[in-house]
């Protein structure tokens, strides 16, 4: 076997490590229950809003064009709005105020009690994050928080999360990609009354 294969097999080992800690009967009744308080904002009519950085921020893109797209059924489109893709936002707050404010300034603008702010970290200390979380909470809206390594300091700002006990990036973004496409089937299901 080549290097190039050894290090292939290690690499699909420690993502499959990842993906089994999610079936952990604990970490199963946290899905489930993100899932319901995912699904009780999209039911009530309310927004999803996304921040992270880095892939983080591309995972927001790509989780939100699948509720205001489609996931796997034709339906009407639920709202969501990614806080990493308003590249006029984004360079005009980095730069008239700081990055740090880059996700809790739109947040201030945009979101109100009837919403929900889903944050991914895989440190859970990046400070734009964690302000993000802050206005939140200001603002009376729900939180989930997808985190890493020990969940950092934005553990402390909602118990409705899950830590990927690792501290390989890569494989912790693996791990959320698969909580979040979960939440987007089974929540698509449900308002679309159709058998889980």
């Amino acid at each position: 076997m080549s290097e190039i294969s050894k290090k292939i097999n290690f690499l699909i080992d420690n993502h499959k490590k990842v993906i089994n800690f999610l079936k952990e009967k604990n970490n199963v009744k946290k899905i489930d229950s993100l899932t319901k308080i995912f699904y009780k904002v999209l039911k009530n009519n309310g927004t999803v809003f996304w921040c992270g950085n880095g892939g983080s921020a591309a995972d927001c893109q790509h989780l939100s064009a699948e509720l205001v797209g489609k996931f796997k059924i034709n339906r009407r489109p639920y709202k969501s709005i990614s806080l990493t893709t308003d590249t006029s936002a984004i360079t005009a707050i980095s730069n008239d105020y700081s990055y740090e404010k880059v996700f809790s300034r739109q947040l201030e603008g945009l979101g109100t009690k009837k919403d929900l702010l889903f944050i991914f970290s895989t440190s859970g200390n990046s400070r734009n994050i964690i302000n993000a979380m802050i206005m939140a909470k200001r603002k009376k809206m729900k939180i989930i928080a997808l985190l890493g390594n020990n969940g950092g300091k934005c553990k402390k700002y909602t118990a409705n999360n899950i830590i990927i006990k690792s501290n390989d990036t890569p494989r912790i973004q693996e791990a959320h990609t698969l909580i979040g496409h979960t939440i987007c089937e089974i929540v698509e299901r449900l308002i679309n009354k159709k058998k889980i």
